[in-house]
C-alpha cells in the first residue's frame, strides 16, 4: 500500500467563487486604505492573498511600508467582510471534486491537506459553504509565507503533526489548477497534478510538465490512478 499526502489547492481546483471575492477585497481595502488600488482587474491566478494586496496597492502608488503599517488590519477586515457577505450561492464547486474527495476519504492510504494561496479563515468559508471544509483536516495558508513556493514544507511539516507520520517527496502530491501549484510541487521533488479549470488552458498547464493533466475531475477513478502513481513528472 502506497500511503500518499495530497495536497489541494481551492481556488479554480475545487471550487470557483463569484465576483463577490473581488469587491469584498476592494472594499476591505478602499475602508484600510482609502483605495481598492488595481483590484478590479488584477489577476489573483495562483496568488497568495497577502501578496495580493501589496500588488494591488503598490498599483496605487502605495510604498511597502505604507502597505504594511495596516496590513493586519486589512486581512482581518477582509476575512470578516467576505464570512459576513459571501453565501453559498456565490461558490461553485468544480465538476467531480466531491464525488473524488468522497472517494479518496474512504481510501486509508490517503491524507488529504491544502495548499493554498488564501488566508485560513477566508479559504475555509469558501470550503465550508459547499460542505467540504471537514476533508481538509491542516494545510498551508497565506498567513505562513510571503512566497507560495514556502507552502509546501509547511504543508508537510503540519501533515507530520497531525497523522505522526512524515511523508516523503515520493508519498505527496500537489494538485492544482496553475503554474505556481506545479512549481510547489518542484519544491519539493513532488508528484503534481494539473487540472484546467482555472484561468490556464490545458495546453499552457502542459508547457510546465506537470505529473499528470486532466480538463476536470469528472473520471473520479483515472485521477485516483494518478494520485496513486508514484512517478514523480512528466519527461521534460
Amino acid at each position: 500500500m502506497h500511503r500518499k499526502l495530497v495536497l489541494f489547492d481551492i481556488d479554480g481546483t475545487l471550487l470557483k467563487v463569484g465576483s463577490i471575492n473581488r469587491r469584498v477585497l476592494g472594499d476591505a481595502l478602499l475602508e484600510v486604505y482609502g483605495t481598492e488600488g488595481s483590484t478590479g482587474q488584477h489577476d489573483f491566478s495562483g496568488k497568495m492573498d497577502g501578496a495580493i494586496i501589496y500588488e494591488v496597492l503598490e498599483n496605487a502608488g502605495l510604498d511597502r511600508r505604507e502597505i504594511t503599517e495596516r496590513f493586519e488590519r486589512a486581512r482581518e477586515t477582509y476575512i470578516t467582510l467576505f464570512r459576513e457577505r459571501t453565501k453559498p450561492s456565490d461558490i461553485t464547486l468544480l465538476e467531480g471534486v466531491r464525488e473524488l474527495l468522497d472517494e479518496l476519504s474512504t481510501l486509508p492510504e490517503i491524507q488529504l491537506g491544502l495548499l493554498t494561496g488564501n488566508f485560513e479563515q477566508s479559504g475555509r468559508h469558501k470550503l465550508r459553504l459547499p460542505g467540504i471544509d471537514h476533508y481538509f483536516p491542516f494545510g498551508a495558508f497565506a498567513e505562513d509565507a510571503l512566497l507560495r513556493t514556502e507552502l509546501p514544507p509547511i504543508a508537510v511539516d503540519r501533515a507530520a503533526r497531525h497523522t505522526g507520520t512524515r511523508f516523503s517527496a515520493a508519498e505527496t502530491v500537489i494538485i492544482g489548477d496553475t503554474a505556481h501549484d506545479i512549481g510547489c510541487a518542484r519544491v519539493l521533488d513532488a508528484r503534481s497534478i494539473a487540472v484546467a479549470t482555472g484561468n490556464f488552458s490545458m495546453q499552457e498547464l502542459a508547457a510546465h510538465n506537470p505529473g499528470a493533466l486532466f480538463e476536470n475531475f469528472a473520471a473520479t477513478g483515472e485521477v485516483i490512478t494518478e494520485i496513486l502513481n508514484t512517478q514523480s513528472s512528466l519527461p521534460s
